[in-house]
């Protein structure tokens, strides 16, 4: 799968990718392209955002009274789960994996380049191991 790093003011939509059962984020109109965000990315969606909640057959959608996230990536150690995650103005956090496809945002501000150790272990992306 291609991908590329996020710019600020990429139009983005949430989006589930060929041979993968992971979502994130590909730019409007190249779907086939993931792009990339560093945890600390801040994005603006175009509607509140959707997720789903999974009981035995589908998702009950429901949306959080926000349209604004920061990028991050959770639980760094533990294999076999999905990272991504956006983190919502109240602290809660939604994994990208529960999104609704098709929500579309906008990349707001990057995060500051690290200024020290602490900060510059806070923006490494989790190893992807295919």
């Amino acid at each position: 799968m291609a991908s590329r790093p996020a710019k600020v003011g990429d139009k983005l939509v949430v989006s589930s990718f060929p041979n993968t059962i992971s979502k994130g984020f590909a730019e409007q109109g190249v779907r086939d392209v993931a792009v990339c965000l560093l945890p600390g990315t801040e994005i603006a969606f175009d509607d509140n955002i959707v997720v789903g909640i999974w009981s035995a057959w589908a998702p009950t959608w429901y949306a959080h009274d926000t349209k604004v996230g920061r990028f991050k990536q959770l639980d760094p150690a533990a294999l076999y789960t999905h990272h991504d995650a956006l983190e919502l103005p109240d602290g809660t956090h939604v994994r990208l994996h529960d999104m609704k496809e098709g929500q579309t945002a906008t990349v707001l501000q990057l995060p500051a380049a690290p200024k020290t150790e602490a900060e510059a272990q806070e923006q490494k992306r989790v190893e992807v191991v295919a």
